[in-house]
């Protein structure tokens, strides 16, 4: 994969042929008398001498049908096959000279948002993506509520039927697109968070939010799709990212894969934050991860004003630092009716920039003016006045959300810092920055560094993945040396445990300030004079 400065990585595959992929095409040497070799023992020891390996087996269903589909197509077959425990197991076979793909599917298992792609298995290309909102959402906002949720009387079976509702409608929307049948696709690669993982299986996540915080399962074993109610070829295999633990889960072992952190020769890190900061630290063949609540404001969960991207939805701020003259951009150029997380990040630096708050992001109402009102004994900013709203109301930002913004941003810089001192590391030594999820598709990093959520380095380090856990998804269907690789991943990784750190406390209290209480951190941003 190519990695372009602040830009995004190209799609693994993109159309070329896959030498070392799931699907194997055979032709084997018919029966005689003289060779009587069963129908499977001739295909699994086909297969065998190319997987290098004495252990591949077939399930009973296809078994049935494999006598009439080997004569059938002279001979000559397509196999799909994918890694097990022990071993290897033939998804699907086809004639090798018929018509049509195989495909597989990618998913992120977002708590927000599911986005999916439909994988020529064979060629690499992607051939359709769609997005969606997670059903889950009417059950609760965030994990926490759906795992308390699944622990009443049907909760967990609502829960998983939700999960799969969305899958489910996500693959037909793919199949129609790309124009071809669900029974087409005979692998799936999921990756999300530990509880969301739960949810999708049907497992009981209610242990992973207490003491000593223990999932189910760590690293579920291959599923077959017709198992898990999915819309594709039932014994199509479905693989499940693994987790680290309770929250470090499968999506950040998904954006690992998809940035080669694990193959690293510099010092790396990667961010991605959703409603949780997830990040990894490594280079030269050693890892280190954490993850740690800094999300809410890229969540839209820190003000009251707080949307997920859409149309009308603030996404970028400009302010003038001469006139103090604001400049909106909402998604679609429609009227605005809220905010998402990069339009906050991009505001809470104008501001700072423009000296209408102070180092502790408090409001100065002798450079705010009229735009500074106060309602129910609490001063609240207007981004946006009634007159020009998408809702005919203000869109306000209030002092407790600027404070709230703030202890978000020194979460999220305290945890960057504190991984970084674990291993005798400080932000300025990280040489390649990969920022990934919402925070990497949307967030301005200049406006990110002048509130000092990230660390002052030389912009060029940055490389915006996007959505690294569905590019990571993408990446395990294309390479039969995925699976290794990614348990692999998962086993090399040192988690450390910031609830127990005597040190992230006193550092936290200390990025409480814009950017920080030691300026020297931050030498390009220029602390406005008052």
């Amino acid at each position: 994969m190519n990695l372009p400065v602040n830009g995004s990585f190209d799609g693994p595959g993109e159309g070329r042929n896959i030498s070392d992929g799931w699907v194997i095409r055979v032709e084997l040497t018919p029966p005689s008398l003289g060779d009587n070799t069963g129908d499977a023992d001739r295909l699994l020891r086909a297969l065998g001498r190319r997987l290098a390996s004495d252990h591949v087996r077939l399930d009973l269903p296809l078994l049935r049908e494999l006598p009439a589909l080997i004569r059938s197509a002279d001979y000559r077959l397509r196999a799909v096959v994918f890694r097990e425990p022990g071993g290897w197991v033939v998804a699907g076979l086809t004639p090798g000279a018929a018509p049509g793909l195989v495909a597989g599917l990618a998913l992120d298992l977002g708590t927000t948002r599911m986005a999916a792609r439909l994988v020529d298995l064979e060629s690499g290309a992607i051939l359709a993506e769609t997005a969606l909102d997670n059903p889950q959402l009417e059950i609760g906002p965030d994990v926490l509520a759906r795992i308390h949720h699944a622990a009443t009387e049907g909760g967990l079976e609502q829960l998983n039927m939700l999960a799969l509702e969305g899958v489910n409608y996500a693959i037909r929307k793919l199949c129609r697109s790309a124009g071809i049948a669900m029974d087409s696709i005979l692998l799936a690669a999921v990756a999300g968070n530990t509880a969301m993982t739960h949810l999708f299986l049907g497992l009981d996540p209610r242990w992973i939010i207490r003491e000593p915080y223990i999932p189910a399962a760590n690293r579920p074993d291959p599923i077959r799709a017709g198992e898990l109610g999915l819309a594709m070829h039932p014994m199509g295999r479905v693989f499940v990212f693994p987790n680290v633990g309770a929250y470090f889960g499968g999506d950040l072992i998904a954006g690992i894969l998809y940035a080669d952190l694990d193959r690293a020769d510099r010092i790396s890190m990667l961010v991605d934050v959703g409603t949780n900061a997830e990040v990894a630290l490594g280079g030269g063949g050693w890892m280190v991860a954490c993850a740690g609540a800094a999300g809410p404001a890229l969540e839209g969960g820190v003000t009251r004003m707080g949307a997920m991207a859409g149309p009308g939805v603030i996404d970028r701020v400009a302010i003038d630092p001469l006139t103090r003259r604001f400049s909106i951009h909402t998604i679609g150029d429609e009227p605005a009716r809220g905010i998402c997380g990069s339009g906050l990040i991009d505001l809470a630096a104008q501001l700072f920039r423009a000296g209408m708050v102070d180092i502790r992001g408090r409001f100065l109402p002798e450079t705010l003016g009229d735009r500074l009102r106060v309602m129910d004994e609490t001063r609240h900013l207007i981004v946006v006045p009634a007159a020009e709203s998408a809702t005919g109301e203000d869109l306000t930002l209030s002092q407790i959300d600027m404070d709230s913004l703030i202890r978000s941003k020194a979460a999220m810089f305290t945890i960057l810092e504190t991984l970084s001192a674990t291993v005798g590391l400080t932000p300025s030594d990280i040489e390649r920055f990969y920022v990934a999820g919402t925070f990497g598709a949307f967030i301005d990093p200049e406006s990110a560094i002048s509130i000092g959520m990230i660390p002052d380095l030389d912009r060029d380090r940055f490389v915006s993945l996007g959505n690294s856990s569905l590019g990571g998804a993408v990446a395990a269907l294309l390479s039969r040396d995925s699976v290794d690789r990614i348990n692999a991943i998962r086993d090399g990784i040192t988690y450390v445990e910031l609830n127990v750190n005597q040190e992230f406390m006193n550092r936290f209290s200390a990025a409480r300030f814009l950017p920080h209480t030691d300026p020297a951190r931050f030498p390009s941003v220029s602390i406005p004079r008052r």
